[in-house]
């Protein structure tokens, strides 16, 4: 799948888990009451981890990100991973990455500001924010932007990275289980869940059916969530 496609599935994953990641009865002491400005910065975060996966290609759009940098560390990261759809591709590495990320946000703030400065550089790269064919116009322009998101958001209770990135990762594996070859779910066992209903990478169906679906419900949920907040809390202050 396309990076925009990947990206919008985050972010839509993200809205619509919001609601059940507050729920006490369901994931206990890890519950999370967001603020619109932390439900917001989840969604960008969410959304450039939905890119995650994708490091594992030596050619791909994120491997461009960061100029040598990202392609040096996306070329390696495929060779351990065993190549393209492989380990990254899988539940395993979304679980790892969700708990890497938590630690980094909780305990390590600034080793937390590195990894959310390559993770939207990453979203950036991936929802089509460059200069097409340009080097290294487009990576200091990520780099740039990437900057400016980290600052905005350095100041906000992050205690919610972990499942942000968790759950990108999963959208991620579930868009390429809907193309042909699909994902290894359960790395290291070989077997892999492909549900072929996307025939074709950047073709008809993913252009004009699954992405306008996927705007559509981000920007439903979007104002669901963010407008209700506000109104919530203006009606709790008056």
């Amino acid at each position: 799948m396309m990076g925009k496609t990947h990206a919008l599935s985050g972010a839509l994953l993200w809205l619509g888990a919001v609601p059940f990641l507050s729920q006490e009865r369901l994931i206990g002491d890890h519950a999370v009451d967001l603020s619109p400005k932390q439900l917001l910065a989840g969604a960008v975060v969410c959304a450039g981890a939905a890119l995650l996966p994708d490091v594992d290609h030596h050619n791909g759009r994120i491997a461009n990100t960061f100029g040598p940098i990202t392609q040096t560390f996306c070329k390696y990261v495929g060779k351990l991973s065993g190549g393209h759809r492989m380990a990254t591709h899988s539940i395993l590495f979304a679980v790892a990455m969700g708990f890497a990320m938590n630690w980094l946000a909780t305990d390590f703030v600034y080793g937390w500001w590195a990894a959310l400065f390559v993770i939207v550089g990453f979203g950036l790269r991936g929802i089509g924010l460059d200069f097409e064919g340009k080097e290294p116009q487009s990576a200091l322009a990520d780099c740039a932007l990437a900057a400016f998101a980290v600052y905005l958001m350095h100041d906000l209770d992050m205690s919610f990275a972990g499942f942000a990135v968790f759950l990108g990762c999963i959208a991620h594996i579930i868009g390429d289980s809907l193309t042909p070859r699909g994902c290894p779910l359960l790395w290291p066992v070989p077997w892999r869940l492909e549900i072929p209903l996307i025939p074709r990478t950047d073709g008809r169906v993913e252009r004009w059916v699954v992405m306008p679906l996927l705007l559509l419900g981000v920007v439903v949920l979007t104002l669901r969530s963010v407008l209700g907040d506000i109104t919530a809390s203006w009606l709790t202050r008056s």
